[in-house]
């Protein structure tokens, strides 16, 4: 009785649009039903886009290098310094990748790669200022993570960083590297990466700069129930302080080809994880799904259980692959797929601005 008690007073609490607390947020993924999980957070969903619209980008991924000296356990994708598989990609190659979205309607590169240690600063601004004055093309590039390497190399405050890579076109941040926002969780998958206090003061100075950023959460590895409310609490305080964030993009850990190994979480999870997390984070717009990781039929389920965003048609993408997680989409099938779910398709901007609809 006092469990249903518990339920209908977090229940009646979302409907009231009011906040709930770490405490509730737990208590949801401990003994929320999944289906009634679902249905508190499609309201949440439906109180913020009432029009129906479910947006994507059309973007590639461009990974510029597998290059990377933190060595995360639960990656898959990186090769040290000096390994015969390491990669870094000429300007050139970089150039054909965006010339091949811009001839498919793309608008948006999403740039990610290692922590490589021969990559100065000067290079990505001689990098990006290429890229705009040749392309058309929003740059989403560099995580918090690939931020404060540059900050700690070139022996500059984040500030300047930040500032100097926006005057060289930098437009926005993905939220990449935030895994699971505890020291304890991250000390074990990933203990040379940047810790999550800097993980927010980055994503902090990012805002504070006028630009926005994604942020992100990786789970289903060596976490617990408790470390993934402490890290939906920590975005939600800094979004609270900055509203900087336009998206949370939460997603299963792929062990296959990786040190860390174990088992991928379930689906089931995955949309148990996305449902609490529309609820909690209710001063954050947008939540997307990861067809990369779940497959656009689970995606599309998810579209009922908080999601109003598609992320991406993702023309190329590396990271996950390397994993196993071999999943491909394209712009057809994910207006198919939103149209089939009973909403409105829309193609959008890197700032959620809808650039077309369908």
């Amino acid at each position: 009785m006092s469990n249903q008690l518990s339920m209908d007073k977090i229940s009646a609490e979302v409907f009231a649009g009011e906040r709930i607390s770490p405490e509730e947020g737990l208590f949801l993924l401990e003994n929320g039903e999944l289906l009634h999980l679902g249905f508190l957070a499609d309201q949440v969903r439906r109180r913020k886009h009432p029009d129906g619209v479910v947006t994507f980008v059309i973007d590639r991924n461009i990974n510029y290098t597998n290059i990377c000296c933190c060595g995360c356990r639960f990656c898959a994708f990186y090769r040290p310094p000096g390994h015969l598989e390491g990669y870094l990609l000429t300007k050139e190659e970089i150039f054909q990748k965006i010339e091949e979205l811009l001839a498919v309607g793309g608008t948006q590169i999403l740039m990610q790669g290692g922590l490589h240690p021969d990559l100065t600063l000067e290079y990505f601004e001689n990098l990006f200022q290429e890229i705009k004055r040749h392309y058309p093309i929003t740059l989403h590039c560099l995580s918090p993570v690939e931020i404060d390497y540059l900050a700690h190399t070139s022996g500059l405050s984040l500030e300047q960083v930040i500032g100097r890579l926006q005057d060289a076109g930098l437009d926005s941040l993905p939220g990449g590297g935030a895994e699971i926002l505890v020291e304890r969780v991250r000390r074990e998958i990933s203990p040379h990466k940047t810790s999550a206090q800097r993980w927010l003061e980055v994503s902090a100075a990012v805002h504070k700069s006028g630009m926005k950023s994604t942020a992100t959460m990786v789970f289903g590895h060596r976490e617990r129930l408790e470390d993934r409310i402490s890290h939906l609490e920590a975005v939600r305080s800094l979004q609270d302080e900055t509203g900087g964030f336009t998206a949370f993009i939460p997603w299963t850990y792929q062990p296959g080809n990786t040190a860390l190994g174990g088992e991928a979480a379930s689906s089931w999870d995955y949309l148990r994880m996305l449902a609490v997390s529309r609820i909690y984070l209710d001063n954050i717009p947008n939540l997307q799904v990861s067809w990369v990781t779940q497959g656009v039929r689970i995606a599309q389920i998810a579209l009922a259980f908080g999601a109003n965003d598609f992320g991406s048609t993702m023309l190329e993408e590396n990271v996950v692959r390397a994993a196993g997680a071999c999943y491909s989409s394209s712009e057809q099938e994910l207006v198919g797929l939103i149209k089939n779910a009973g909403l409105r398709a829309a193609q959008r901007d890197n700032l959620y601005h809808i650039l077309k609809h369908y």
